[in-house]
């Protein structure tokens, strides 16, 4: 997940350090008021009334807003990035997932073929993975490459993914999906475009 190789990966990573830096300034500042609070704990307090309203318009509602905003902020335009968003450049090449308990069925609608637990794409290409399960909720997670999102029966979900370099990315089920979740697992190989056209050719 800290190795991000692609678009959506990098907006999720860059939210991820976002959080942890303001939750690492909450902490030490909310371990700095203990020890002040320790410190003065004996010594007489003056206007109480007025430091309270301080302490709670500050602590619970202008900080509070204030992290939210900015993680809105942020947060929004990412996540709006990772949808299966119109492109001016081309068609979009499509993908279609199923989660079995617990494999993987990758099916290339348009080039007639069908692969188990392995997902082959064209390097620094947009692609869609249209996600769905054929028995319980499955996440699919490709951690270098985008963020997860659910399978669910009955509904498909759409998952824009890019890889920026050829290479091969570890895939997981990222919901607890039964006895055999945590070997639920698949490869996904990010190919040069002329690579993954021979590939799509001796494939079919």
């Amino acid at each position: 997940m800290l190795d991000a190789q692609g678009p959506a990966a990098r907006d999720a990573l860059f939210l991820w350090w976002l959080m942890f830096g303001m939750f690492s300034v909450v902490f030490f500042a909310v371990i700095i008021l203990w020890f002040v609070a320790i410190r003065k704990k004996q010594t007489p307090q003056h206007n109480t009334a007025t430091m309270h309203r301080r302490w709670i318009i500050g602590g619970g509602l202008i900080l509070p807003i204030s992290a939210m905003i900015l993680i809105l902020f942020f947060g929004i335009p990412a996540g709006h990035r990772m949808l299966p968003l119109p492109s001016d450049s081309e068609d979009i090449f499509v993908i279609e997932v199923t989660g079995h308990q617990w494999w993987w069925e990758v099916v290339y609608p348009e080039h007639g073929i069908r692969l188990q637990n392995e997902i082959h794409i064209p390097a620094d290409t947009p692609i869609d993975i249209r996600l769905t399960s054929n028995d319980v909720i499955h996440s699919f997670w490709v951690p270098q490459l985008a963020g997860k999102l659910d399978m669910i029966p009955g509904k498909t979900n759409t998952l824009r993914l890019q890889a920026d370099y050829p290479g091969e990315y570890r895939g997981q089920c990222a919901e607890f999906c039964g006895l055999n979740h945590a070997f639920m697992q698949f490869t996904l190989t990010a190919h040069s475009p002329e690579n993954f056209a021979q590939w799509l050719q001796e494939a079919q």
